[in-house]
C-alpha cells in the first residue's frame, strides 16, 4: 500500500506547516494563551484566509471536499505547534455534526460562517455521570409545539466559553443510560436560559460547564432523528478520536525532537548527556513508540471510511489503545529526560506533556477503549 501523500496532499503540510512556523512559536502561543477565550482570533483568521477551516466540507457547501488523510495532515501540525485555536471543536466535531445530519438549510446558516472563521462551535456532551458512555445522557429536550425546550447540565465543553453554537445532545424519550431517545441540537450560545462558567483546562485550553435552564428553540434546531441519534454521535466522535490520533503523533514528534535537542546540549560531568549509552537508547525507544503511534494514527484515518459501523468503531479504538501507550511513554521519558526543569511552566516539553495527557483521556482512555476491543473479540 502507498503511503506517501499526493501532490496536493504535500503541498497542504507545506502550506499549515508554514503557517504555524511563522505564527505560533512557544512565546508566541504564551501571549495567545493570555487573550480573551485563550486563543488568538488572528491566528483564527489566518487559518480560515488559508482554507484550513473549510477543508473537510464539501464543494457545493463552500468547502474544499478534504478527507481523512487532510484532516489528519493539518492535526499533526496543530499539536506540533500546540495550537490552541478551537479546530477540533469547530470543525472535525461541529462541522462533522452538520456534513453528516445537517440540513440543507442548517449548512447554509452555519457552513459558511465556519469556513470564513466569523463563528466557532462546541460540543456539549458530557454530564457529570456519563465517564465515557455517549449514550448516558440526562439532559432533556421536551416538545413544545413545533420545537423543542431543552434543560440540563453539560461539563468541560471545550471552547464551550467561546463558542457561538453549540451542539447539544439531549434525551427525548427514555431513561438516562438508553441507548435511544437521544437527539442533537444546535442551540446559540446566546440563547435565553444558557448559562456559561468558563476556566482554563490542564493544557491551556479553555472549556466550560453549561447549564440549560427552559431553553427553547425552534424544529430548525435538530440535527438528524431527535429520537434515534446515537450512531450519528458515535460517527462523529469517532472521527474527533482519529483527529486526535493524528494530534498526538505531532505533539509526539515535536517532544521526541525537543528532548534530543535538549540532551545534546545539556551537560553532565563535562560532556552532553546525550553521549551517555542509556540515554541514546530510551531516545530510540521514545523514537519506536512515536513511529507505532505514527502507523496507527495512518490506520485509524484510513479505518474512518469504512462502511461497517462496529469495524470502523473497533478499528479506532484499537488505535487510541496504541496512541496511548505511545503518548505516555514518550511524555514520561520527555520529561524525566529534561529533569526538573521539564516540570516548569518556562520549559514547552511540560505543555507538551500535558496535552498529550489530556488527549489520552478525551473521548475515551486507554484501559477504556482496550476493554471495548477485548469485548469486540480483538482486533482481527
Amino acid at each position: 500500500m502507498d503511503f506517501d501523500l499526493s501532490e496536493e496532499q504535500r503541498l497542504l503540510k507545506e502550506s499549515v506547516d508554514g503557517l504555524l512556523t511563522d505564527s505560533y512559536d512557544f512565546e508566541q502561543r504564551k501571549k495567545y494563551m493570555a487573550e480573551k477565550g485563550g486563543w488568538s482570533k488572528t491566528v483564527w483568521l489566518k487559518l480560515a484566509e488559508q482554507g484550513l477551516l473549510g477543508l473537510p466540507f464539501a464543494e457545493a457547501d463552500g468547502g474544499f471536499g478534504g478527507g481523512g488523510v487532510e484532516t489528519m495532515i493539518v492535526m499533526e501540525a496543530l499539536g506540533k505547534a500546540l495550537v490552541l485555536e478551537p479546530y477540533l471543536a469547530t470543525v472535525v466535531i461541529g462541522g462533522g455534526f452538520l456534513r453528516h445530519a445537517g440540513t440543507d438549510a442548517q449548512k447554509a446558516a452555519h457552513v459558511p460562517s465556519i469556513i470564513d472563521g466569523s463563528k466557532t462551535l462546541a460540543f456539549a456532551q458530557l454530564e457529570k455521570n456519563s465517564r465515557y458512555d455517549l449514550f448516558d445522557v440526562s439532559t432533556t429536550a421536551k416538545k413544545k409545539g413545533d420545537g423543542w425546550v431543552i434543560d440540563g447540565e453539560k461539563f468541560v465543553v471545550l471552547n464551550g466559553e467561546n463558542a457561538d453554537t453549540l451542539v447539544v445532545t439531549a434525551r427525548t424519550k427514555g431513561e438516562r443510560r438508553d441507548p435511544s431517545g437521544i437527539g442533537v441540537f444546535l442551540v446559540p450560545a446566546n440563547a435565553k436560559g444558557v448559562a456559561r462558567k468558563g476556566y482554563p483546562t490542564q493544557d491551556g485550553l479553555h472549556a466550560a460547564d453549561i447549564t440549560f435552564t427552559g431553553v427553547e428553540v425552534g424544529p430548525d434546531a435538530v440535527l438528524g432523528n431527535p429520537e434515534d441519534s446515537l450512531a450519528l454521535i458515535e460517527r462523529v466522535v469517532d472521527e474527533a478520536r482519529v483527529a486526535l490520533c493524528a494530534e498526538a503523533v505531532g505533539l509526539m514528534d515535536e517532544s521526541l525532537k525537543t528532548t534530543v535537542e535538549y540532551i545534546k546540549t545539556r551537560k553532565q560531568f563535562g560532556v552532553a548527556i546525550g553521549s551517555f549509552q542509556s540515554l541514546q537508547h530510551r531516545a530510540s525507544d521514545m523514537f519506536v513508540a512515536a513511529e507505532q503511534a505514527r502507523s496507527m494514527s495512518m490506520f485509524a484515518t484510513m479505518a474512518n471510511d469504512f462502511e461497517n459501523a462496529k469495524e470502523r468503531s473497533n478499528a479506532i479504538a484499537a488505535a487510541k489503545v496504541q496512541i496511548g501507550k505511545s503518548l505516555k511513554f514518550v511524555g514520561q521519558q520527555s520529561i524525566q529526560l529534561h529533569g526538573g526543569i521539564g516540570m516548569t511552566m518556562e520549559a514547552k516539553i511540560g505543555h507538551y506533556f500535558k496535552r498529550l495527557t489530556m488527549i489520552e483521556n478525551t473521548f475515551g482512555d486507554t484501559d477504556y477503549h482496550q476493554r471495548r476491543v477485548a469485548d469486540a473479540g480483538g482486533l482481527v
